[in-house]
């Protein structure tokens, strides 16, 4: 008996009856129904999301901003129902809880009343943040709740960006308008600067002569010191001078007194005299002749002519000492006169020379206030200019933007970041994504249904051929082609009833085959070894499987011992497997799932030609024992 009549011999005992092959084409169509019905139901849940019935609550009372009345809860309102993409029903807050509660509504969201006036405070002082109510009922469906947390999830992002946009605008021209007053105030710190660095310059000009006049004053001051230490004893000295003066004037009144007395006498002797004319005449009459007379004449002429010289002499000396007595009493007046008012010239001289001193410091303070003022004005100099210098620094670090250029910048800081999203493969709907997962998954269930009624191998066989190879090969190949024919038929339903997309649908189409083919020669050892108990634990790996294949989420979210089993266990390398030729993935990794897949189906046929080669060498009573199962 050959690997082909064993084949042959298996197919005509499955068609040896209409209720067989009724049998068959039912199991045959299990994973067809399977993957088929799973994937059209769960096709492209999220386009058909109008049916998911949901309340909204709005509360909102409306606020004002700007001098204008806005409530952003009847613009969320609007928004939600026009886009239509929920079920939506504007009710009241108990109407809504009570449909919730009954099933009615799968979840709420509510604005409460101050929901505008929380999100228009933002550009206020006390900021409060807005509420977007979402309120579940897990027990109507917990998908749902997951529907409504995106839901709530992008009214909140539009409302982010609606506000963020408008404070990011306030923000922006007010920066502008502090950009303009910097502006000026760097203007004025300009002029500050200039201002500042001429009274430094001019401060140090008066420091300068304040040092100077300081100098000269402290001179002052010690000249006039000594000029009071000088004169202190001038008036004692000038009171002795105008004594002096007067005893003088006094002694020379004196002798003008006596000298004028004979000066007068002289000239009344002079005047006595005779002319020559009268004694010639009187010697003359006294009989004297002429030669005589000329004589007495002779004589006497000379002495007439000496004594009014010397009467003239006298009287010049009189009148000298006249002029001497008069001027030695104007001096004796003019000393008394300086005299008196030599104290008035001491007062003063003291007086001054006080003067000076305070002058001498008043002068010092001035110097030393030009100099603190000189050293102020030079950092007030530095300090203005490096103001300036800070406000135009500022002024140029602050965008000097239009108005269409803050409104631009301000829808980029409400929403700043874009997502350009770039997949190198990628799957059209939630169906076509979850289809290698439910065909993997479906492989399986069909090689399992047909084990319900396919003989794992022939004890026939067995007991009359003992060749080990046909008899497991036969065995293995009546499900494997069985198999592949599911594979091909889920795979047109999939290709042309769900019209899903299929970048490599030849080698998809093997990939299937291969996949069923593994998963039979899993399915007959384990029966082949333990029987019904094999065949249950079919069951159970299966089971396994569905929890480690990756096929929902990503296998890296399972716990530590599970990610092991998803290297390990087959189904895995089948659904990436299905996804790269699908998807038009990375076909290396298709070739090394498959590669895997092969592995486990050859090892799985070695274990099972093991299991009938003891059999046919060695029968024990439970090789006997018909199965509870097929």
């Amino acid at each position: 008996m050959s690997f082909f009549t064993l084949v042959r011999t298996e197919l005509k005992r499955l068609t040896a009856s209409p209720m067989a092959i009724l049998a068959l084409v039912a199991l045959m169509f299990v994973p067809v129904l399977y993957s088929g019905l799973y994937l059209w139901g769960n096709d492209d849940p999220y386009g058909n999301l109008d049916g998911v019935p949901a309340a909204l609550v709005v509360e909102d009372t409306g606020a004002e901003q700007d001098g204008e009345t806005v409530n952003y809860g009847e613009q969320v309102r609007d928004t939600l129902i026009d886009d239509a993409t929920l079920d939506w029903h504007e009710e009241s807050a108990e109407t809504a809880a009570a449909g919730l509660q009954s099933g009615e509504y799968d979840f709420v969201v509510t604005l409460r009343p101050d929901f505008s006036e929380a999100l228009t405070s933002v550009g206020s002082d006390d900021p409060v943040q807005a509420v977007v109510e979402l309120t579940t009922n897990d027990a109507n469906s917990y998908l749902a709740g997951t529907i409504a947390d995106t839901v709530t999830k992008t009214v909140r992002d539009s409302l982010t960006q609606e506000v963020g946009e408008e404070a990011a605008r306030t923000l922006l021209d007010s920066i502008a308008t502090i950009r303009s007053g910097i502006s000026d105030a760097a203007g004025g710190a300009s002029d500050l600067a200039d201002g500042a660095h001429q009274a430094h310059e001019g401060s140090t000009t008066l420091a300068d002569g304040a040092q100077t006049a300081a100098t000269g004053a402290s001179e002052l001051s010690n000249g006039l010191a000594t000029l009071q230490q000088s004169t202190a004893s001038l008036p004692d000295q000038v009171a002795t001078l105008a004594d002096g003066a007067r005893q003088v004037a006094d002694g020379n009144a004196e002798l003008s007194n006596r000298v004028q007395p004979a000066a007068e006498e002289a000239q009344a002797a002079v005047d006595r005299l005779p002319d020559e004319a009268d004694v010639r005449a009187d010697l003359e009459d006294a009989g004297l002749d002429d030669a005589t007379i000329d004589r007495v004449l002779g004589v006497l002429s000379p002495m007439h002519d000496d004594i009014e010289n010397v009467n003239g002499k006298v009287q010049d000396a009189a009148s000298a000492v006249a002029q001497l007595a008069d001027g030695s009493r104007q001096v004796s007046d003019g000393a008394q006169t300086l005299s008196n008012a030599m104290p008035a010239l001491r007062d003063g001289i003291a007086s001054a020379a006080t003067g000076s001193a305070s002058l001498a410091d008043g002068v010092g303070q001035l110097r030393d206030g030009s100099s603190e003022l000189a050293s102020g004005l030079g950092d007030l100099d530095s300090g203005s200019a490096e103001l300036r210098d800070g406000l135009d620094d500022a002024v140029s670090q602050i965008p000097d933007q239009t108005e269409e250029e803050r409104q631009e910048a301000a829808s980029l800081v409400s929403d700043p970041v874009k997502v350009d999203s770039e997949a190198l493969t990628a799957a059209e709907s939630y169906g076509e994504g979850m289809a290698p997962f439910f065909l993997s998954l479906a492989a399986w269930i069909g090689i399992y249904a047909l084990f319900l009624i396919v003989k794992p191998y022939s004890q026939r066989a067995v007991t009359a051929l003992r060749r080990p190879l046909p008899i497991t090969l036969g065995a293995w190949a009546t499900p494997a082609v069985l198999g592949a024919l599911q594979m091909a038929a889920a795979f047109g339903v999939l290709l042309f009833a769900l019209r899903y997309s299929v970048a490599e649908p030849w080698p998809m189409l093997g990939f299937l085959a291969l996949t069923s083919a593994s998963f039979a020669a899993i399915i007959l050892t384990l029966n082949v070894l333990l029987g019904s108990v094999g065949q249950f634990l079919g069951l159970v790996l299966m089971v396994l499987q569905l929890v480690t294949a990756g096929g929902t989420f990503p296998y890296q979210t399972l716990p530590a011992p599970l990610r092991s089993l998803h290297e390990a266990l087959p189904m895995s390398h089948a659904v990436d497997g299905i996804r790269q030729l699908m998807y038009g993935g990375d076909m290396s990794r298709a070739w090394a799932d498959a590669g895997f897949l092969a592995i486990w189906l050859v090892g799985a046929l070695a274990v099972a030609f093991l299991a009938i080669w003891r059999m046919t060498r060695n029968r024990t009573l439970r090789d006997l024992r018909p199965s509870l199962i097929g």
